[in-house]
């Protein structure tokens, strides 16, 4: 991971926040959750932000290298993982998918986007930090 502060996090995270409102108000609600991240491929292109999409995540156990099929939506720029959904209610399961890509990316802050509802400022994202995030500098 690169050196980072958490207030180069909470700008990025308001980057891809503003990214991601642009994509809302553009298509709306109710879309399938691929349409919304092709169209997050273009708009983090459009604003220079860094990114891997569909980024694989490594299990490493007792030093083994393990093969998974766990997919993060979104690696920004090493440090802030982003994943997608377009449902009607977010579950818990998203939530535990989420700290679980942060932890084995080693990944201090993660965003959860939500498409499928009418405002995504208030009601479409959540941000989560971890261990690695409390004990980075201001």
């Amino acid at each position: 991971m690169k050196k980072v502060s958490k207030k180069e996090l909470k700008n990025l995270v308001y980057k891809v926040n503003g990214a991601a409102i642009e994509v809302h108000k553009s298509l709306g609600p109710g879309l399938l959750e691929s349409v919304y991240h092709q169209c997050l491929l273009k708009e983090f292109e459009l604003r220079n932000i860094k990114y891997i999409s569909e980024n694989q995540v490594p299990i490493v156990y007792k030093g083994h290298f393990l093969e998974t099929k766990l997919r993060c939506d979104f690696l920004i720029e090493d440090v802030l993982v982003v994943e997608l959904k377009s449902v009607s209610e977010v579950n818990s399961i998203f939530e535990a998918q989420i700290l679980t890509y942060m932890n084995l990316l080693k990944v201090p802050i993660g965003l959860l986007i939500n498409f499928n509802v009418n405002n995504i400022f208030y009601d479409g994202q959540q941000t989560f930090v971890n261990e690695i995030y409390r004990l980075l500098p201001e």
